[in-house]
């Protein structure tokens, strides 16, 4: 007979945190005088904390309304770094209309919360809140201090959030060694060799740089009905192009190549980086081949274009944006190559740049991690892999510290999870939430 543990407190109250999350509108524009919601937000997470006895330090990052709350939770051995976990409440805006449900309704129905933010972050977000609320509660004491990081901005980059927060209060991280955050720890279920099923779990030790870059081009302003040879516009447009349909060298990093060794080893799949056909063999791991087929390589997708004043004017300037994605190690490489493609008309500079960041799948934190994980799913494997995007553990990284993306949730395998980061119809599985707060709470106690 198996005898299954009622839900803690935690796991009762995790998915109403997430529904009242979701139901503040933290829709963050890329501009602080369009942006809002966040300071509501972060006053609401105050007092759930507060409530059950957390001193907590709201921190005003850089401007007005963009708060940040911290909390920390003392640990039995205080000689010991303390653990960070980190969520963003600032989500990416939402049109309506789009939509099955209001995006920021915080719905629950038909076994999932529906809303912007069910998967980045608010879902990790209620995780910490009904987590921090069950140990205070009970008097828990975990093995080290436990800090609860709240923050905003991050899906701007951070510069009224993290950037903002490392680079002028270092004193809130402290003592912290590691920290766990956004985007790992959820699900994969892949076939075996052997015609069954096996779950892993995605943790993520490793994420390309962020570098958005800004291609200007500069030529002879002149009248649009004559002969021109030195035109902005032209010179602009074929760079982008050439730039766009470049095809940058496949580069295994240590976790992509242990995430595919571990993909192989249980499904009999064979991932050949000289195989013309690598990218065939990647779809074959259904929707999240989005996301590892871009990590196999640098990407450079051209994003905006900015030229002209007039249609009869040939304007002297034309500019375009391009958001590209580095692998761990390749910075140099890749702005020769792209100086090779853009040509010595076209010049480049930096608008943003995230470095990249890579960790190794071990030591006593993974090991915790794997040990929650299977205390709730005994069959699966967890195994490390590369984040296409980014996350707030850039910045964390340049303190020292070493981040990883745990944030666990148990998907049905038939869920296209990647395409709801940022997707309309947007939700988490009632079912993934208690899970994940269930695996939440094992790792915490065991860290």
């Amino acid at each position: 007979m198996v005898t299954v543990s009622p839900p803690s407190a935690a796991e009762a109250e995790v998915v109403d945190l997430v529904s009242a999350l979701i139901r503040f509108d933290t829709s963050n524009t890329g501009e602080p005088e369009t942006t809002k919601g966040e300071a509501e937000c972060a006053a609401w997470v105050t007092a759930q904390l507060q409530e059950v006895g957390y001193e907590t330090e709201t921190i005003e990052a850089g401007a007005p309304g963009r708060a940040n709350v911290f909390a920390r939770l003392e640990g039995a051995d205080r000689r010991r770094g303390a653990l960070m976990l980190h969520g963003h409440l600032d989500v990416v805006p939402a049109e309506a209309a789009d939509w099955s449900v209001h995006p920021f309704s915080g719905a629950v129905e038909n076994g999932y919360v529906w809303g912007r933010g069910a998967v980045d972050m608010k879902d990790m977000v209620g995780m910490m809140i009904a987590v921090a609320r069950h140990f205070k509660r009970s008097g828990t004491v975990p093995p080290r201090d436990l800090v609860f990081a709240f923050v905003s901005d991050e899906e701007a980059g951070g510069n009224y959030g993290c950037k903002w927060l490392v680079d002028n209060r270092p004193d809130l991280f402290e003592g912290i060694t590691e920290a766990i955050g956004e985007v790992g720890g959820f699900s994969l279920t892949i076939p075996r060799r052997d015609g069954g099923e096996r779950t892993l779990y995605l943790i993520e030790t490793a994420e390309k740089a962020m570098l958005w870059m800004r291609l200007t081009a500069r030529g002879r302003a002149g009248h649009g009905s004559m002969i021109h040879d030195n035109n902005a516009v032209t010179a602009v447009a074929d760079a982008v192009a050439k730039l766009g349909k470049h095809q940058f060298p496949v580069v295994l990093t240590e976790s992509v190549e242990q995430f595919l060794t571990a993909v192989a080893d249980e499904t009999g799949y064979t991932f050949d980086v000289d195989s013309p056909d690598l990218e065939g063999a990647i779809a074959k791991l259904g929707p999240i081949a989005r996301i590892v087929g871009a990590t196999l390589r640098d990407t450079a997708n051209p994003t905006m274009l900015k030229a002209g004043y007039k249609a009869n004017v040939i304007p002297a300037t034309a500019e375009a944006v391009v958001d590209c994605r580095v692998l761990p190690g390749r910075l140099a490489a890749f702005e020769r190559e792209v100086d090779e493609i853009i040509g010595p008309d076209v010049t480049r500079e930096w608008i943003t740049n995230l470095p990249s960041y890579e960790t190794g799948f071990d030591g006593e934190l993974l090991d915790a991690m794997n040990a929650a994980i299977l205390s709730a799913d005994p069959d699966a494997r967890t195994v490390p892999y590369m984040l296409s995007g980014g996350t707030d553990a850039k910045h964390f990284a340049r303190l020292g510290i070493r981040c990883f993306g745990f944030a666990p949730l148990k998907l049905p395998p038939d869920l296209d999870f990647a395409a709801l980061f940022h997707g309309v119809d947007e939700r988490v599985p009632v079912d993934a939430l208690t899970f994940g707060t269930r695996v939440l709470e094992h790792f915490l106690l065991n860290c």
